[in-house]
């Protein structure tokens, strides 16, 4: 995505809305904004909607990370878990595995 050909006020629009959308369980798009939006908000010459396109990168980078960092204390949890949690984790897991390591 090329952001240098969109005015500011369009660029700030695509920031809140990628943001907004990071809220329906969808945290790659938070990871998204902050790549796309990173350099317009801290590398740009200064511009009145900067700052809050600043704010919603920082925003979507701690969202990012903190979803990540979930994702990947509960893969832990659960694959170091499975065999013990028997009958449960069978009813949640979507490919059962034969047999025990």
């Amino acid at each position: 995505m090329d952001l240098s050909r969109a005015p500011n006020d369009r660029k700030l629009y695509l920031c809140k809305w990628y943001f907004r959308a990071g809220f329906i369980f969808l945290p790659f798009v938070w990871a998204v904004n902050t790549i796309w939006f990173f350099k317009e908000a801290f590398r740009q010459p200064e511009y009145d909607e900067q700052k809050e396109i600043r704010k919603y990168v920082i925003y979507s980078a701690i969202g990012s990370v903190v979803w990540a960092v979930a994702i990947v204390a509960w893969v832990l949890t659960f694959q170091l878990n499975r065999a013990d949690w028997g009958e449960f984790a069978d009813s949640i897991s979507f490919i059962i595995p034969l047999g025990r390591a």
